[in-house]
């Protein structure tokens, strides 16, 4: 120990280690402490990471600096430092919570992480009053860990981290898509196996039980960088499937869908529904704001689509590994309030 305010941990490089001292760290850092390459990096640069011999210590300041088989690395971890993020007395929709992470609803309109045009009344300045003093630290900060995010106006559950140990797992989990995600969706149309037009469109097939499957590259768009556009040749690897749950008007125009992500990137799901011309009621950015025609479906729910607010999404599914405990943990969340109203209306 240090001091009353920070502890120390000591390493010994194994045989073979990589050539530089942050991979090096990265490998043989003891997987408890839970330090991350970005972390360990951080570390170094503020002089929290020394070589002890029999004589002497040395700072190490690059994480370029060669190590060698057998070196004693003392890393100094200071306290976690208050985040400059405030808690906010924000309502919270808890559905777990414990030692290590917690899952929330959260719901639509609200901004997951602060960001210059939003920096207060987030969910993360409203996990900062909630969790209080139960955030060990993320990174060396009191804060909460985000592994994922959802679209503001998109409703649903997160799983967030309180500690960096379950940050890591769940970041890890995340990261080689072992993650369960389901989310629910109303759709302009079917997305329906024997319709001709889906059939001809790239990077969209079928699976057994009438799955439509859509596997694309996401990347920003050229010319307006809020949106992501379909690419097949670069971007981002990203997979959606979906299933039909419940079809509205005769015929139908508007369908109940349940849509799972292989990968999770930006507005993916949103991206992939409008690129096989089924694009979310509601979405100003990708749906098109079709109108539904009040020859198959009462007038009342062609309003109702054609007014609602946001886009018709909701993460509803959300199924992993606790992280310290390892136990199998799947939560479930109903639709909200606008969402059932839609579907209701849309039902006649």
């Amino acid at each position: 120990m240090s001091d009353l305010s920070s502890s120390t941990i000591q390493v010994v490089i194994q045989p073979d280690p990589p050539n530089r001292l942050d991979k090096a760290l990265s490998r043989d850092v003891p997987e408890a402490a839970s330090l991350s390459r970005s972390r360990l990096a951080r570390l170094i640069a503020s002089g929290d990471v020394r070589r002890i011999t029999s004589d002497q210590s040395e700072v190490l300041t690059s994480q370029k600096a060669r190590v060698a088989a057998g070196d004693v690395i003392e890393i100094t971890l200071h306290q976690a430092v208050e985040s400059h993020m405030e808690p906010e007395n924000i309502p919270l929709s808890v559905i777990y919570e414990d030692d290590s992470l917690i899952v929330v609803d959260k719901p639509a309109g609200m901004v997951v992480h602060p960001a210059p045009g939003t920096p207060r009344g987030t969910l993360v300045n409203a996990l900062m009053y909630h969790c209080g003093d139960s955030l060990s630290g993320i990174g060396g900060e009191k804060r909460p860990g985000i592994v994922h995010r959802i679209d503001k106006d998109t409703s649903g559950l997160l799983v967030v981290a309180k500690c960096d140990k379950a940050h890591h797992g769940l970041a890890a989990q995340f990261e080689d898509h072992s993650v369960e995600r389901h989310y629910k969706a109303v759709v302009y149309g079917v997305p329906d196996a024997n319709d001709p037009r889906l059939r001809g469109i790239k990077g969209v097939s079928f699976e057994p039980g009438n799955i439509l499957k859509i596997t694309t590259g996401l990347a920003r768009h050229k010319t307006d960088r809020q949106r992501q556009a379909v690419l097949f040749n670069a971007g981002r690897h990203a997979v959606t499937r979906i299933r039909v749950i419940e079809r509205f008007g005769t015929p139908a125009v508007a369908a109940l869908v349940d849509c799972w992500l292989e990968t999770g990137r930006t507005h993916q799901i949103r991206v992939h529904m409008a690129h096989a011309g089924h694009g979310l009621i509601g979405d100003p950015t990708y749906g098109g704001r079709r109108k539904l025609s009040e020859k198959s479906i009462a007038p009342e729910a062609a309003s109702a689509a054609r007014q609602f607010p946001r886009q018709a999404l909701h993460a509803a599914t959300l199924g992993f590994v606790h992280p310290i405990s390892g136990d199998k943990l799947r939560f479930e969340a109903p639709l909200p309030a606008d969402m059932r109203a839609l579907v209701n209306r849309l039902k006649g």
